[in-house]
């Protein structure tokens, strides 16, 4: 009877004695998060001194303090919209420790957040295009300084403007693709580019947007300024995937009338977007020629919204000096950036 009352006594004593929560390292606890999508990978970074934490998963945070101790309660704040009570992490000899029931709720949140966005729409691809290359110089101008008379080629105009796209864009969107056709001064030809765009992978949800850059020329040295041209909307092509799709050839040509429809839309949502990025930066210092409409080879070619962008006149000396100095050419890719942003901004949410 004593040994059973002893037992007894040593339960009682260990449900009322305080002892550790089952708790995951800071790499189990990425790990976990891991689990939920392979393309989105989790990162964690937190501020010793004011002792807070962000987990981040693509464009979604969930944000938190750092307990003093084990066992603290507090928030976990995602996206700066949703708030959940949780028992916090804390800091055990320098070691951060996670609570299960923290992760289990981080963990479920962005599962959530990241099962929205594989069902609505997205933009999951970025091909920039700087056009000629190698071979193909493209237009060439004559840009005088101080009496120097300099040579200056749309190549090498186009593909500077490209790569400093794409080093903004890859920082902006981890999650997206950002494809170029060419980032080194190589010749490819138009219908390399346009199939290169095309064999792009994608979700039933996702879609790729195409950016051609160029340089203008004209015999009229007093011409200048930017423009975007798109696809007319007249013209017609084969978008439907017949691989993908068993419809009748009636049904056919009336879905691919409407995909046609709608990447022309969004070819002009696009291409007036960049506008206005170019407009809010350069306002009357820089003249827009506007929004064009022209079958252009790599645009009619390309089946996604696609657009082809002017930047200047190599022909004209205030825009080559633009294109040419490093401050100009950072001013247009700028705007270039701003102006997909905003397209994407409007295209996703």
């Amino acid at each position: 009877m004593k040994k059973k009352a002893v037992l007894k006594l040593i339960l009682l004593l260990y449900l009322l004695l305080p002892h550790s929560l089952s708790a995951l390292s800071l790499d189990e606890t990425l790990n976990a998060l891991s689990t939920i999508s392979s393309n989105t990978r989790a990162q964690f970074r937190w501020d010793p001194l004011f002792r807070d934490g962000v987990f981040n998963m693509g464009s979604h945070s969930g944000a938190f303090s750092i307990a003093a101790s084990e066992g603290e309660t507090g928030y976990l704040l995602f996206d700066n919209r949703e708030l959940f009570d949780v028992v916090l992490p804390y800091n055990d000899g320098g070691r951060l420790i996670f609570p299960d029931a923290f992760v289990s709720t981080l963990k479920n949140v962005f599962t959530r957040f990241h099962e929205n966005d594989s069902s609505r729409f997205r933009i999951a691809a970025i091909v920039i295009d700087p056009g000629h290359g190698g071979r193909d110089s493209g237009a060439v101008g004559n840009f005088t300084v101080n009496g120097k008379t300099t040579q200056i080629y749309e190549k090498d105009i186009v593909l500077k403007a490209g790569l400093a796209l794409r080093n903004q864009l890859t920082q902006t969107y981890p999650d997206k693709r950002i494809l170029m056709t060419r980032d080194t001064d190589i010749y490819r030809t138009l219908d390399w580019r346009a199939d290169m765009a095309n064999a792009v992978s994608v979700g039933d949800n996702e879609a790729v947007i195409f950016i051609s850059i160029h340089a203008n020329y004209s015999a009229n040295v007093n011409a200048r300024g930017y423009e975007v041209w798109h696809i007319t909307s007249g013209y017609r092509r084969t978008l439907l995937d017949s691989s993908r799709h068993n419809y009748s050839s009636d049904i056919s040509s009336i879905l691919n009338a409407m995909l046609e429809e709608e990447y022309t839309t969004e070819s002009i949502l696009l291409a007036d977007s960049i506008l206005m990025g170019l407009g809010q930066t350069f306002g009357s210092s820089l003249p827009s020629r506007g929004r064009k409409a022209n079958d252009w080879f790599v645009v009619r070619n390309s089946r996604m919204p696609a657009v082809l962008v002017e930047l200047g006149f190599v022909s004209n000396q205030q825009d080559a000096a633009l294109m040419t100095s490093e401050d100009g050419l950072q001013k247009l890719t700028g705007s270039l950036y701003n102006g997909i942003t905003n397209f994407i901004g409007i295209f996703e949410h």
